[in-house]
């Protein structure tokens, strides 16, 4: 039974930890973005040209406005 229980703990942990990793990623996202606002701004409508191109081409050419949103979705990724 003791085994059990440290592996239920070991297991809590590893989640914790994971969890405060998340939490730190997010955090320096966060702060990377205040500090660079510009760069932020620049991406949104980058993203934003690719959305209406693709919106343009959809009746037209289907799959050129997939690529198009998926180099959209890619740099919202970044």
């Amino acid at each position: 039974m003791p085994t059990l229980g440290h592996s239920v703990q070991a297991k809590g942990a590893e989640r914790l930890a994971d969890a405060l990793r998340g939490l730190a990623d997010e955090a320096f996202m966060l702060v990377e973005a205040l500090l660079s606002p510009r760069k932020l701004i620049e991406d949104v409508e980058q993203m934003r040209a690719l959305q209406v191109a693709a919106d343009t081409l959809e009746a037209t050419d289907p799959w050129r406005a997939d690529v198009l949103r998926s180099r959209a979705s890619r740099i919202g990724l970044r």
